[in-house]
């Protein structure tokens, strides 16, 4: 499943301008403990994506949904939300 360019766009310019301490938290939970910057590149129907820069370059993060495949835009909040709780969890820090 796709979303359509304009909810891809303003689902990216909301979590890049809006939630770069979250993504970064999200990165440093998925694999990238070292991770300086994030920021999500894409979603589709089966998972968030985001570029991660550390101290050996950029990486490419794919994190599929939490709760399975999504098709309905009220839903990319709600996994991105999961995915951020998660990602608190996993380093023991309290969510915004």
């Amino acid at each position: 499943m796709t979303f359509a360019p304009d909810v891809v766009d303003a689902v990216l310019a909301h979590m890049n301008d809006d939630h770069g301490d979250d993504n970064l938290v999200i990165a440093r939970a998925h694999g990238h403990p070292g991770a300086t910057s994030a920021r999500m590149t894409g979603l589709d129907g089966e998972a968030a994506y985001f570029v991660v820069t550390d101290p050996a370059g950029e990486h490419e993060l794919r994190i599929p949904w939490p709760g399975g495949p999504i098709s309905e835009r009220p839903e990319i909040r709600r996994e991105v939300v999961v995915i951020y709780e998660q990602a608190c969890a996993a380093l023991g820090v309290p969510p915004r």
